[in-house]
């Protein structure tokens, strides 16, 4: 059995938090969705933005969990696809009440979902608490998880999301690719 604690429960669990808080912001429109098929080659993701039930056009941004459940003690928290947006950067230093060490990359180019969204011109970020030795084993379970960093990266998310509302326009910018 292969619980995926945080790869990707974690992901999930946040998100579901978020819609049940968001919700009681009614002049945004929020669309929570959850992709499978990411390790095999981005499946889900890749059909919905090739194939989406919602206008793109209208979609502001993409925000990406996957393996957010294991903040280490230094509060290392990293987040991909920076440079996607001129927004990006000031955001999320502004929304980083949180005393978190923000390790971050420019390229709207990686190994999770978030990839699919940036290829249709949407400013996307993922948000990663790095790999470990549980990636994919049955090993990666529920007494290994750090709640309280989740529950801070749930904070920090939601603090991003709000301050966003107050942008009037968010750009969509290309980015040079991080892989090698």
């Amino acid at each position: 059995i292969h619980n995926g604690a945080d790869d990707n429960a974690s992901g999930v669990s946040i998100l579901l938090n978020l819609a049940n808080t968001l919700r009681k912001i009614t002049h945004y429109n929020y669309l929570f969705i959850a992709f499978s098929g990411e390790e095999h080659g981005l499946f889900g993701s890749s059909y919905y933005a090739k194939n989406p039930t919602i206008d793109l056009e209208k979609v502001w941004f993409m925000i990406n969990f996957d393996m957010v459940g294991r903040l280490n003690k230094d509060r290392t928290l990293a987040i991909n696809g920076i440079g996607t947006s001129n927004e990006w950067e000031s955001l999320i230093n502004e929304a980083n009440e949180f005393n978190l060490k923000l390790k971050t990359s420019e390229s709207g180019i990686g190994p999770s979902d978030h990839t699919s969204f940036y290829l249709q011109n949407i400013p996307a970020i993922h948000f990663f608490t790095g790999q470990h030795s549980d990636y994919h084993k049955p090993s990666d379970d529920v007494d290994k998880i750090n709640f309280n960093g989740m529950y801070t990266i749930y904070k920090y998310v939601k603090t991003i999301i709000i301050k966003s509302t107050e942008i009037e326009d968010f750009s969509f910018q290309e980015t040079k690719s991080d892989s090698r």
